[in-house]
């Protein structure tokens, strides 16, 4: 009987220093957080309503534009993000820009979107479209889009190529090539 007590005991104490320690971490990670959070003033977001964003779809200048849209809640939108930034670093010389179009909720833009552009270290134009008229703008982009995402398009002037769907870098830079010819 006494053997059990002194099992039970030894638990139970055990049991609660590892309760603390989790705690004490649980504090640690939230002064992380609010330390991210205190610099995220450097994170650079325009928002814009789809009459202020649809300058980014009209521009002619001789300039390639590649426009992806995508969440920081989709899964394929963030695993192609690398192949955007890729594409930006390796063809912006060639006259090629590239802006993300995160389409993540407004609510979320200090909690989620701008650490996720932080700890990614996005280096392409990044641009929230704040507009609940979906069904409004959704076909104005594109007629075909059912407004799934990821979703890209890629212009030069009045040439343009709509694709919904995710990409590989080949892929991605395949198309862009086909507006630098």
């Amino acid at each position: 009987m006494k053997l059990k007590l002194l099992i039970v005991a030894i638990l139970i104490i055990t049991s609660c220093k590892h309760e603390k320690k989790r705690v004490a971490d649980s504090r640690d990670i939230t002064k992380q957080e609010v330390s991210d959070e205190m610099n995220l003033s450097d994170v650079v977001l325009e928002v814009y309503d789809y009459n202020g964003f649809e300058k980014f779809l009209n521009k002619k200048d001789d300039k390639i534009y590649v426009i992806n849209f995508w969440a920081t809640w989709c899964a394929p939108c963030v695993k192609e993000l690398p192949y955007f930034e890729k594409l930006n670093s390796q063809y912006n010389d060639k006259n090629v820009e590239v802006i993300l179009v995160s389409l993540d909720f407004p609510h979320l833009y200090e909690s989620k979107l701008k650490p996720f552009i932080k700890k990614r270290k996005l280096k392409s134009k990044v641009i929230a479209l704040d507009d609940v008229d979906m069904n409004s703008w959704i076909p104005k982009v594109n007629k075909d889009w059912s407004g799934s995402i990821p979703a890209t398009i890629i212009y030069k002037n009045d040439d343009n190529k709509f694709f919904e769907q995710s990409f590989t870098y080949e892929a991605l830079e395949t198309e862009v090539k086909h507006f630098l010819n």
